[in-house]
């Protein structure tokens, strides 16, 4: 569903992004990990088709810049950017229309619902808390039904309520066929139903990990530190 081929993404002298591969199919749980300052949100933001880049992004088969990739693609960023007067109704029927969407308010009204804002819709943007509009995003992105959905740091800014919610969403979506790549610092959140990581240094992909390659006594954080802290240790010495 998501095929990443050698992405390379520079900032001048910087490698950012040093010739990446990834790749998803659907109904599955991607986690990528790494320290900050690895290259994740460049990465994501260049499959999302943010920024310019070296190398090929498909969604589907499709072009990530084209039309047809972008109906297929959900994006939950890592900050969310809400319009500051529009209210949070508005910005889901914005994305409806936008996305052309038809019988789209009966599920809209589910995901507010779920995500306690059913009784926020005439709030403006701006008038929302860092983990209201968060889960607005999530709203918004969820919508139109994507058949893939990047999270980067889905569950900051989150209370416990959303944080249950959000998971058991990502956990349907799976479950449902949906491509989930979901960026996070917090490993244990993942840890239940990941199916493929990819641990990023310094602008590299160091390991891709698939659940069945891990010995019943190891697990996820384990692999994380291995990586990150034995290269910190390596590069000390």
């Amino acid at each position: 569903m998501i095929d990443v081929k050698g992405i390379t993404k520079k900032y001048g002298k910087l490698v950012a992004n040093d010739n990446l591969n990834l790749s998803l199919e659907s109904g599955e749980l991607a986690v990528l990990l790494g320290p900050n300052g690895a290259g994740k949100s460049t990465l994501i933001k260049s499959i999302c088709g943010l920024l310019r880049f070296k190398g090929t992004v498909t969604i589907n088969g499709h072009d990530n810049h084209t039309p047809e990739a972008k109906r297929l693609l959900g994006y939950v960023p890592e900050f969310p950017v809400l319009y500051p007067m529009l209210t949070v109704a508005e910005h889901l029927e914005f994305i409806a229309k936008a996305y052309r969407l038809d019988g789209w308010e009966k599920n809209a009204e589910e995901l507010l619902r779920r995500f306690e804002l059913d009784d926020k819709k005439l709030k403006l943007g701006k008038e929302l808390s860092k983990g209201m509009q968060q889960k607005v995003s999530v709203c918004c992105a969820l919508l139109p039904q994507p058949k893939a959905i990047i999270f980067d740091e889905p569950l900051v800014g989150l209370d416990p309520h959303g944080i249950r919610e959000l998971k058991a969403v990502i956990s349907e979506l799976r479950d449902s066929g949906c491509a989930l790549l979901v960026s996070t610092h917090m490993i244990e959140s993942v840890e239940e139903n990941w199916d493929i990581t990819y641990i990023m240094m310094n602008g590299r992909i160091e390991r891709v990990c698939r659940r069945a390659d891990l010995d019943t006594n190891q697990s996820l954080v384990d692999v994380y530190f291995d990586i990150t802290e034995g290269q910190q240790r390596e590069v000390t010495l």
